[in-house]
């Protein structure tokens, strides 16, 4: 770690107080003068750091910049130590995820980004990503599934996102089936899972989950056809979440992963689920469908009835809610 990330590191667990050049310098056995050069560093990259005359630096509580420190000091401590590489700008965390596993990345590894240039979202669709408003990561997991389980991954990280929203906000988030998260009608957070199997087992190596969330992108900000139907946690643009929010997501879900053969989770995720007991639209073989929400069943699926009385399960595809 450089002397920079362990200034910033200082900053974040000391934000809205003041620490002397001096004390910084003596934590960390490096001199004044690097201890100005890595404050002067921080400044350039956008960080709100002022100093005052025998008081020393503070970091602004109102900062909301994200890094890997600013997110580690919201870890549980069993979670302290997970590898966090993060990124000013990347075409796609996922694909950056991705290259990591098959390099044997640990379970637990986070690649998360202030902006993502190509991001993607489910079906080959591109993910909004600015900047300064956001948190796009990915997590590799090691979960113990076959491949056809891996709906049941997808479900759990919606149950930890919706429960880290809730604990640290005032919003109720609802989960549109299979991987959208909703306040207030709106689709606030999409998440995109993606296997690297090991084919002779049959069993998944690693699963990237690749988590979006607009915390505080402004209306005017998302493109025409998005405007009508995405949403964020906050309206407050000068909010200070993104940190915080990232890291309880990722406590949640390296979390409800260490259990997900027990499913408990799965009741959590009908209790917010915003399609059960609805009439709705499923996208079947390039066609659309008319049925009825009956379940969620042990593995994820949506348990339906098709407009012909048959009962069936849909494990993929498009869903959405049949207006009246």
């Amino acid at each position: 770690m450089t002397v920079k990330n362990k200034v910033l590191n200082i900053l974040e667990s000391k934000k809205g107080k003041y620490i002397s050049g001096q004390d910084l310098a003596d934590l960390l056995m490096v001199s004044r003068t690097a201890v100005w050069k890595a404050i002067n560093s921080l400044k350039d990259e956008g960080y709100p750091i002022s100093s005052v005359p025998n008081k020393g630096y503070i970091l602004s509580p109102d900062s909301d910049i994200l890094s890997s420190e600013g997110i580690r000091l919201y870890l549980k401590e069993e979670f302290k130590n997970i590898p966090i590489t993060f990124y000013k700008s990347i075409e796609s965390t996922n694909s950056e995820a991705k290259l990591a596993a098959v390099k044997k990345a640990r379970h637990g590894t986070v690649i998360v980004a202030e902006e993502q240039t190509k991001g993607r979202g489910r079906f080959g669709r591109n993910f909004f990503s600015p900047p300064e408003s956001g948190i796009y990561m990915s997590i590799i997991l090691k979960p113990n599934l076959k491949i056809e389980n891996s709906v049941l991954i997808t479900t759990a990280a919606a149950v930890a996102v919706c429960q880290a929203i809730e604990k640290l906000t005032n919003k109720e988030p609802k989960i549109k089936w299979v991987n959208d998260i909703f306040i207030d009608n709106r689709k606030v957070c999409g998440i995109l899972t993606e296997a690297v199997t090991d084919f002779e087992s049959g069993m998944m190596d690693s699963v990237i989950v690749g988590i979006g969330v607009n915390v505080k992108t402004e209306k005017e900000i998302f493109p025409q056809e998005l405007q009508d139907t995405a949403g964020s946690v906050l309206n407050d643009k000068d909010s200070s979440l993104r940190n915080p929010l990232a890291g309880e997501i990722i406590n949640n879900l390296l979390t409800i992963s260490e259990k997900l053969e027990d499913r408990e989770f799965l009741k959590e995720y009908k209790e917010r689920s915003m399609i059960l007991n609805e009439h709705i639209l499923y996208k079947k073989d390039n066609s659309w469908h008319e049925g009825y929400a009956l379940d969620i069943d042990d593995y994820g699926g949506l348990v339906i009835f098709t407009s012909e009385g048959e009962q069936t399960t849909l494990n993929s595809g498009e869903v959405s809610i049949k207006k009246k």
